[in-house]
């Protein structure tokens, strides 16, 4: 994922699988949907699989033209993360403001500014901010190919920091797991280095894209009572404060002398596109949750890593990129460390919940 995918969508994707308030834009549970044919649930799983693939990778070849692209040459990292977070704050507004007119909507809650929230969301919001911020300058400095390895070591640090923060065990297997996607990182950036492609810079931000995504789980967690366990009150607040916190940074890099002298800020196309990639940034966090509604957290991420492999090639294509076997290889390595991992901890978590020995505290610990 890119501010991607992982910015709302790692909130949602655990409010949706771990016990947070429902979503009122999703098919409930239990309802029509349980008892439809199998062709309709088939070609159901399929529109929204498919609607997750194109948002997610249109989201990020998106957002690596608005960050890195010759024919714009807009170097202002952070007032286009800025202004995806104002957009996202300004939609959260406005489908509050729509349910508030409409059919009472239970599910989305109103929405207003107050003070005393804000501060207690601060300390996410500021991981928050480090996630946003990192992926985009990860995007901005590597290829959109190498994009998915550069910021694969988020399970690893989700390892890591459930041992660290949670004092929270690994299975071997998940363990070697998370050592084939090490082995896959590390052949990946000495590949970059032989094609001369290599960026330290990129490979720093996406080490600490990783580190944030991980962080802003177990944050999100301890947060959510905040706002009432409400998924909507946390992305408002967390992209309001975002934006208030992107000021002095906008200041103190420059970006506002960068921004007066860019000869296209009065061009339309330029809004466009840079809306574009807000509502699409938007939109990652709701087709998550659609897949995961009529899937599973599993099958979620299983199709999110077939996702990251269908990038990488056409990313490869379509910037005529020719690559060795090796660097192939670290994909493959990062991939298939990945999948293995999702079913490692999927056969865990099934494990744990058909043991009625085991607590249910300690079945909401398992993830997957």
């Amino acid at each position: 994922m890119s501010r991607a995918q992982l910015t709302r969508t790692g909130i949602l994707r655990m409010a949706l699988g771990g016990g947070g308030a429902a979503d009122p834009l999703l098919p409930a549970e239990g309802g029509e949907g349980g008892r439809a044919p199998f062709l309709l649930r088939a070609l159901r799983i399929a529109v929204v699989v498919c609607l997750y693939w194109f948002t997610s990778i249109a989201m990020v070849f998106l957002n690596k033209y608005l960050l890195d692209s010759p024919s714009l040459r807009l170097d202002a990292p952070i007032f286009v993360t800025f202004f995806q977070c104002a957009l996202t704050a300004a939609l959260c507004l406005g489908l509050s403001l729509g349910a508030a007119c409409g059919p009472p909507c239970p599910g989305l809650p109103a929405l207003r500014l107050d003070p005393k929230v804000s501060r207690s969301v601060l300390p996410l919001s500021a991981v928050f901010i480090g996630m946003v911020t990192s992926n985009n300058l990860c995007l901005k400095y590597v290829g959109v190919a190498f994009y998915n390895v550069g910021r694969s070591l988020t399970t690893v640090f989700n390892v890591l920091l459930s041992y660290l923060l949670l004092k929270q065990t690994t299975s071997l297997y998940a363990l070697l797991a998370c050592g084939v996607i090490i082995g896959g990182f590390w052949l990946g950036v000495d590949q970059e280095g032989a094609e001369g492609t290599l960026s330290w810079t990129g490979i720093f931000f996406g080490i600490l894209a990783s580190l944030c995504v991980s962080l802003n789980a177990i944050y999100t967690k301890k947060v959510l009572p905040v706002v009432d366990g409400s998924i909507w009150r946390l992305t408002f607040y967390n992209n309001v404060n975002a934006c208030v916190l992107f000021f002095p940074l906008m200041l103190l890099l420059g970006e506002f002398r960068t921004l007066y002298h860019f000869d296209k800020l009065g061009n339309p196309s330029f809004w466009g596109m840079m809306t574009l990639g807000g509502v699409f940034g938007f939109a990652i966090g709701y087709v998550t949750g659609l897949q995961i509604k009529f899937t599973s957290p599993l099958t979620h991420n299983v199709s999110g890593t077939a996702k990251a492999c269908a990038q990488t090639v056409l990313a490869v294509i379509y910037f005529e990129e020719t690559k060795s076997f090796l660097w192939w290889t670290s994909n493959l390595m990062v991939l298939g460390g990945s999948f293995a991992y999702t079913w490692v901890k999927g056969l865990e978590m099934r494990k744990v919940q058909e043991d009625p020995n085991v607590k249910s505290s300690e079945r909401n610990d398992t993830g997957v």
